[in-house]
């Protein structure tokens, strides 16, 4: 039940281009900066984990091709990657996370010869990636208990293997649910105006086996008026301090749907999203893509030519929307300024 999404081989970061999926299943060889980089702005990899783990395979990307003879050479070059890839997609924190974990590793590694630091800055790559894994796992156990006894359960975006390094955060609990034999059925949001869910989280499903429903996003409130929705569980970009949520744009209104119909809505990201050093939801950077992702779908125009559109890619949900979050340490609940704090001694 785990895909892969990005992995290193042959001296390459490789990972499945999602701007395909699901009629074509392709896979992209990054073997410089640059490819790194464009695979996480135009998106051909997406989702906070999974970004994550692409940029500390950047990172070892960088050193393995470096020619510095020193390890403070070597350093410096790793220093500006950071500053590379981190400018790509500025409201994951993950990414930030990842490259600054693999500086660290650099630093600490300053008196050792130049093939030695390679060397480790690629275990470190492939460390994050399997933390990244069991992480997901663990998610999946904390969540699943949440899910309601007939499990219907909506979500929105992608949150699974693909976003992560192969099982997912907010489809943890259903997969492992769904594993354990409970009846699960998921409620999937298209997710305009890339169609994550569409594209990526059915097609998951299919792959899994497990029962499904796609849904335009203007059909939520419906399903919940009808009483078919149980619970909504959905990923996170990033976690501030406060519990305030910045997820894929639409987010938000699912909270506000969830709470009015008195449904519960969950936040299911590994303890990396969390960011403590952001106060709040208004002071996440919200990123703002290309309008022509709005007006056009896979490349064909739904509107009129020289409509202006907006594109704000992701939104904040308040922590008073918002149930518990689910991270690999366990499940936190409001109120989240105290309980978000306390996962730090937790591992």
């Amino acid at each position: 039940m785990e895909l892969r999404t990005v992995w290193w081989e042959d001296n390459a970061v490789c990972l499945i281009d999602q701007r395909k999926l699901p009629h074509i299943v392709e896979v992209v060889r990054c073997t410089d900066l640059d490819a790194v980089a464009f695979a996480i702005r135009s998106m051909q990899v997406r989702g906070a984990p999974a970004i994550g783990c692409t940029a500390a395979y950047g990172m070892a990307l960088v050193a393995q091709r470096s020619n510095a003879n020193t390890p403070a050479a070597l350093l410096t070059e790793l220093e500006q990657a950071k500053r590379t890839l981190d400018a790509q997609r500025p409201t994951a924190v993950n990414l930030a996370w990842a490259t600054s974990r693999m500086v660290r590793q650099a630093h600490a590694l300053l008196n050792e010869d130049v093939t030695m630091m390679k060397t480790a800055l690629l275990a470190e790559a492939e460390a994050i990636f399997a933390e990244d894994l069991a992480m997901c796992h663990a998610i999946g156990d904390h969540g699943a208990p949440l899910i309601p006894p007939r499990g219907h359960v909506l979500t929105h975006c992608n949150a699974g293997g693909l976003a992560t390094a192969g099982y997912g955060t907010a489809l943890a609990p259903i997969r492992t649910a769904f594993a354990q034999g409970r009846p699960i059925h998921v409620f999937v949001d298209e997710t305009r105006p890339f169609l994550q869910g569409a594209r990526l989280t059915a097609w998951e499903l299919l792959q899994a086996g497990i029962p499904q429903t796609l849904i335009t996003d203007n059909m939520a409130a419906f399903m919940m008026q009808r009483g078919q929705i149980d619970c909504v569980i959905v990923g996170a970009d990033r976690i501030a301090a406060n519990g305030d949520v910045a997820n894929k744009i639409g987010t938000y209104g699912l909270a506000i749907l969830a709470r009015y119909h008195n449904i519960p809505f969950y936040v299911a990201a590994p303890y990396s999203t969390i960011d403590l050093n952001t106060a709040s939801g208004a002071d996440i950077p919200i990123e703002e893509r290309d309008p022509n992702e709005v007006t056009r779908i896979a490349g064909v125009a739904i509107a009129p030519d020289g409509v202006p559109a907006a594109h704000p890619a992701f939104d904040v949900t308040p922590h008073e929307l918002i149930t518990a979050i689910i991270t690999e340490r366990g499940v936190v609940r409001p109120p989240f300024v105290a309980a978000l704090r306390q996962l730090e001694s937790k591992q």
